[in-house]
């Protein structure tokens, strides 16, 4: 969260572009929120069902509504400016993407906690940027997962490694 301000979701309607909630709580966003967003301030949800942004009361205030403006894209039109929901309010991640199924999130998660453990061993020897994730904990997250689900694969042989090192060969 380095450089994110914290504030009341009423403070950050005001200044905010694009907001996602993700709190699994009913109205985060509400009608006081919608009608101090800035203009082409989009909304989306991702936290639980479809109740996280008051999606009725932006009805209520809205004078027009334009559906699929273009795909998983609806344009409210309150006041003079115009509020964009994404994929009607529902999980973002699901509605309009094809989401993840836990076989895959349990990787992510578990390359996600192994990174921030290396993160916190490493502290004060990173630079401050984005980093790539060490190719240790992707290839021990990839090993853990193909023993816990009783597979086995080959070894690359020296030549094949070097191959996907590479960019010489091939098109």
């Amino acid at each position: 969260m380095d450089g994110f301000s914290v504030m009341p979701m009423l403070e950050a309607a005001k200044i905010g572009d694009v907001f996602c909630t993700i709190t699994g709580d009913l109205k985060v966003i509400d009608k006081q929120h919608f009608q101090v967003m800035k203009d082409g301030a989009m909304i989306c949800n991702s936290g639980h069902f479809d109740v996280e942004i008051n999606i009725p009361a932006l009805k209520k205030t809205a004078k027009k509504v334009n559906y699929n403006l273009r795909p998983n894209i609806d344009e409210y039109l309150v006041g003079n400016k115009r509020l964009y929901i994404l994929a009607q309010g529902r999980l973002i991640n699901l509605a309009a993407a094809e989401g993840h199924p836990a076989s895959v999130m349990d990787m992510s998660f578990s390359t996600q906690a192994l990174a921030a453990e290396y993160v916190v061993a490493q502290a004060g020897r990173l630079s401050i940027k984005v980093h790539n994730v060490p190719e240790i904990i992707e290839k021990k997250v990839a090993t853990l997962k193909l023993k816990s689900l009783g597979l086995k694969i080959d070894k690359l042989s020296a030549e094949q490694a070097a191959y996907l090192a590479s960019w010489e060969l091939g098109t």
